[in-house]
């Protein structure tokens, strides 16, 4: 299944339905008057936090959403029925904003959260609403009104505790496959893991909490090298960052032999460049392989350079299975004191333009204004002749 992670649509509401004109006919009634009924409102665009859906995928496919419309009213008072609500589910974790003006809608943070974006029309009022001791058979009367319109920009940023960050191949699916329950793809060449990996990590006293591996962050992601920076959006949830490094063998005449040290800062120039608040998130330095002997010689070297700059070290192996425990411990510890991140801090993006004003709008008038404008003349000052 393809990951879709950010889409833009548009979403309709219904209209409201048209109220009636009609009047009684009952034999020995003379005059009976108006009866014309209401007409129903118009359904509303819901959206619904769903845990059992992962991916923004289907709106891939669906970029137009609209409500059901209401039903025009009927004879004998008869309202009409109300259209139908459209109900769509999302990812938790989706940030929903306006496409135009970047103004955050809703955050979709917990499961069954949900959040009503576009208001139908309401149905406009039979004729029997009009009937004045002047005009007593009043042969208009109301329009439904129309749906309320939006372009929305869906965000989805994935709700973990903490973010596993490094450079491809330094053993972060392999470290989430064992101290959770994730199994994500594992092999020895660069780009393995193609989508964000989420795990569950269990802690002591019954406690767990959610990690995710984030992949393809290499040097210029923040220029669309590698797989870009296009996966940095969902560790802005994470409380923490786990940066695993490694260190690979030297060979004289090998030009990709790299230092971690240098791999280190490249990795914390991506997350700069991309935001700086995610760059100043609280940080464990995580040294993988240490089973391997050339990661052994440099491990101690390696951990009076990174305690010295203020981080917290630790040397683990996937394999053996050494060090797992203290760094299980030290993520839930710095996770635990951590506070969440707000969601002012998380980047947005890009805006689209706004929409060209249609021509019998008055300057500074909305869609809105106008009905409301034409509604009211219409009750007023209703048609010649009727």
């Amino acid at each position: 299944m393809r990951f879709v992670d950010q889409v833009h649509i548009h979403i309709t509401a219904g209209k409201g339905g048209a109220g009636a004109v009609a009047f009684r006919r009952e034999k020995y009634v003379a005059f009976g008057g108006p009866s014309g009924g209401d007409g129903g409102d118009g359904g509303n665009v819901v959206f619904v936090a769903d845990d059992r859906i992962s991916t923004l995928l289907d709106f891939s496919y669906r970029r137009h959403i609209r409500a059901e419309n209401g039903r025009p009213g009927g004879n004998k008072n008869m309202t009409g029925k109300s259209g139908e609500h459209a109900i769509i589910p999302v990812p938790v974790g989706t940030i929903i904003r306006d496409a135009h003006t970047l103004e955050l809608l809703a955050d979709l943070s917990e499961n069954e959260q949900q959040i009503t974006l576009a208001h139908g029309g309401k149905g406009g009022l039979g004729n029997t609403h009009f009937a004045r001791s002047t005009h007593q058979t009043p042969r208009y009367a109301q329009p439904g009104l129309e749906g309320e319109e939006r372009h929305i920009i869906l965000e989805l940023k994935l709700l973990a505790d903490l973010g596993i960050i490094g450079y491809p191949s330094v053993g972060k699916s392999t470290l989430i496959s064992v101290i959770s329950n994730a199994r994500p793809k594992i092999a020895d060449y660069h780009f393995t893991t193609l989508v964000p990996n989420l795990g569950v990590v269990r802690w002591h006293d019954h406690q767990s909490y959610v990690v995710a591996d984030i992949p393809g962050l290499i040097e210029g992601a923040h220029e669309g090298q590698g797989l870009g920076h296009q996966f940095l959006r969902h560790v802005e949830r994470c409380k923490a960052l786990l940066h695993v490094i490694e260190v690979t063998p030297q060979y004289d005449g090998v030009p990709d032999g790299r230092d971690p040290i240098e791999d280190f800062h490249r990795i914390q120039h991506e997350l700069k460049m991309f935001s700086a608040p995610l760059a100043e998130r609280p940080q464990i330095v995580a040294l993988s392989k240490i089973d391997l002997p050339f990661a052994r010689e440099r491990e101690e070297a390696l951990r009076q350079y990174f305690e010295g700059e203020g981080y917290t070290f630790v040397s683990f192996s996937a394999i053996t299975r050494q060090g797992l425990e203290e760094l299980k411990n030290q993520m839930g510890e710095l996770i635990a004191k951590t506070p969440a991140p707000p969601i002012e801090l998380f980047t947005v993006p890009e805006a689209l333009p706004e929409p060209e004003p249609e021509d019998d709008f008055a300057e500074g008038e909305s869609k809105e204004d106008v009905l409301e404008r034409l509604r009211a003349a219409y009750i007023e000052d209703p048609p010649s002749g009727e």
